[in-house]
């Protein structure tokens, strides 16, 4: 099955709600504790980087499980940074050590790296140039920074995206079932991905099949 593309930006205010409010514990707190188990030697203290942070769901649970991080999260999407400062603001250490930036990459105007660790949860399906992500990851990583980008991934077929959107949205509100359908469409294969990393120079990053929907890339940059 082709790619299919979907809209980069998910500026709905009804659909930033409706993401903030789903349940996205079980894969998201996968995400952070296979990163822990990856790097078990991750300094206790530094700067994280999480692009395309969406409501901040992924950036507040690598900020519990990781106390001495400062991390600056970025999106393009006015309505999903105001759902992820409130959803913030009741936790005061939270909110002195995450920074919420609107920008749109390439283009964001961030603080400089190098960053010790860069996150990137459910945000490469929505690129039309995946390479965007990986330049991002090369422009503010250094040697030694920890990287971990989780995505879904491409079904070999239509019907099996809808048969995973029947199984994981069929009780979601009707803009998430529309959106995972769209979003299992516009995923990358893990091929496509070994192919980008490899065009990126990264080729020594690890791309996991994690679930029936999920794939996971990390690795830490040399140079």
């Amino acid at each position: 099955m082709k790619r299919v593309l979907e809209p980069e930006l998910m500026t709905e205010r009804a659909q930033a709600r409706a993401y903030a409010e789903a349940d996205f514990s079980e894969p998201h707190s996968r995400y952070v504790a296979l990163l822990l188990e990856k790097f078990p030697d991750l300094p206790p203290r530094g700067r994280a980087l999480d692009l395309g942070c969406g409501p901040g769901d992924v950036t507040r649970r690598f900020a519990r499980a990781c106390p001495g991080y400062e991390i600056v999260a970025v999106d393009g999407s006015p309505a999903m940074l105001r759902e992820a400062r409130r959803l913030t603001q009741p936790w005061p250490d939270l909110r002195a050590r995450i920074r919420y930036r609107l920008g749109r990459l390439p283009g964001a105007r961030l603080p400089r790296g190098p960053y010790d660790v860069i996150l990137a949860t459910s945000f490469l399906h929505h690129l039309a140039d995946p390479m965007v992500l990986w330049n991002a990851v090369r422009q503010y990583g250094g040697t030694g920074t920890v990287v971990m980008v989780a995505d879904l991934r491409r079904p070999r077929t239509v019907q099996e995206a809808r048969r995973l959107t029947e199984r994981y949205a069929a009780g979601a509100p009707e803009v998430l079932r529309r959106d995972f359908y769209r979003s299992l469409l516009a995923a990358f294969t893990p091929a496509e991905v070994s192919a980008q990393l490899r065009a990126a120079g990264l080729g020594g990053f690890t791309v996991e099949v994690i679930s029936d929907r999920h794939l996971f890339v990390s690795g830490r940059l040399n140079e």
